[in-house]
């Protein structure tokens, strides 16, 4: 299973996110509440993959994609996103993202895209 670093500003949408993915059998290596604490934890933890918010404070999750992937080019950063936020999705892809999860959360969409990710 995959060692995970979950970087999301809302406490509920990291509890749900750990409490899934560690009843599937992933480990959660640690959590990050804006991007910058991210890439930080990131380079700390080397997780085989980053769930990632888009709208936080200090540094936002597209920013923290370009330098997760500038430290490691084959990051797999996988984002998440609020409904109507395509436009940011779109350049967090560019920026070297490799998925994204939309919310509300779905447990088995999210497993899928990481069990997805992880095979890449």
């Amino acid at each position: 299973m995959a060692k995970i670093l979950i970087v999301d500003d809302s406490k509920t949408s990291r509890k749900f996110l750990r409490t899934m993915l560690e009843e599937a059998g992933h480990e959660i290596v640690s959590e990050a509440v804006n991007g910058l604490e991210g890439v930080e934890k990131f380079k700390v933890y080397q997780p085989d993959i980053v769930t990632m918010d888009i709208t936080m404070p200090v540094m936002d999750g597209i920013d923290a994609v370009k330098e997760i992937v500038e430290i490691e080019p084959n990051a797999k950063v996988i984002m998440v996103t609020a409904a109507g936020q395509k436009t940011n999705m779109v350049e967090a892809l560019k920026r070297g993202a490799a998925d994204f999860i939309q919310k509300p959360f779905d447990s088995g969409v999210i497993l899928n895209t990481i069990s997805k990710v992880l095979e890449e």
